[in-house]
């Protein structure tokens, strides 16, 4: 376990003078998943920039370990919505690059190319990668070594359900005893992944819990498919096939038993998210 802290004290922060994210505060010493919440827009990539040290704030403090954060970087590692990978290079010669960058080993490559199964990618070049393919090597770049706080944009916008079901699993089991901030603007993703919410608001703090005191009502999710009818849905709106769930911790067990039946999954999406009321 690492024991690390995060602290955001009435941060305030943006670009070119502009305000972001205004007046937000929150703590964390607890090793867990947070999942940081709102729709496009609301702040999020910004707020982890700022906590990964390359926004400065306009007013607050920021401070993992007790420390400022300017001295405490090295601790952190930061996985952004854009994979920033060198599409010239192989794979093996983009984490080596990394791994000298960050000090890791030659059995650190190996471990992260085996937990995230790219060991097979290693003599491909990053342009001829899928997307899923991709971000398995994004992850593999920030957990070269071990650091005591992760911050992860959206790491699965983008994917097909399947390969993002995926990662979320490589990524909780990377992140075992560790702080890790994730960000998503999926109720059902926070549910499958998540200890708490950090629920941003315009900018602002709407809510800091735990998942598990959330209560939902009326959860429905709209499925797109490949051009199959999937069965088992109460209606449809437009290209969305509707179901009727319990709560978003349902979503996977969906997902799996379409998939189990051949039905091609296109997009998931959230009819009614219990949460929306908070960014209305």
């Amino acid at each position: 376990m690492s024991g690390a802290t995060l602290s955001v004290k009435e941060l305030t922060t943006g670009y070119f003078s502009k305000k972001v994210i205004e007046g937000l505060s929150f703590s964390i010493d607890e090793p867990a998943v947070y999942i940081v919440l709102g729709p496009n827009g609301a702040g999020k990539t910004t707020l982890l920039r700022a906590i990964a040290g390359i926004l400065r704030p306009y007013s607050g403090s920021i401070e993992v370990n007790g420390r400022p954060i300017n001295e405490m970087r090295g601790h952190m590692g930061y996985l952004t919505h854009l994979d920033g990978l060198p599409e010239g290079m192989k794979v093996i010669e983009a984490l080596d690059f990394y791994a000298r960058i960050e000090g890791a080993s030659g059995n650190d490559l190996d471990r992260v190319c085996n937990t995230l199964s790219i060991g097979e990618l290693r003599g491909k070049r990053l342009s001829q990668l899928s997307q899923g393919q991709r971000k398995r090597v994004s992850i593999a770049r920030i957990f070269l070594s071990y650091k005591d706080i992760y911050l992860l944009d959206e790491p699965t916008s983008n994917l097909d359900p399947k390969v993002a079901s995926e990662i979320r699993s490589l990524v909780l089991g990377l992140s075992r005893d560790r702080i890790v901030l994730y960000s998503s603007h999926n109720l059902f993703e926070a549910r499958e992944i998540g200890t708490y919410i950090i629920a941003i608001k315009n900018g602002r703090l709407a809510l800091y819990n735990r998942i598990s005191d959330i209560k939902t009502e009326n959860y429905s999710i709209g499925v797109r498919t490949l051009g199959e009818e999937p069965p088992g849905y109460l209606k449809r709106e437009g290209e969305y096939y509707i179901f009727a769930l319990a709560g978003p911790e349902n979503v996977q067990g969906l997902i799996g038993d379409l998939l189990s039946k051949g039905i091609r999954i296109r997009e998931i999406r959230e009819m009614q998210n219990p949460l929306e009321e908070l960014f209305q």
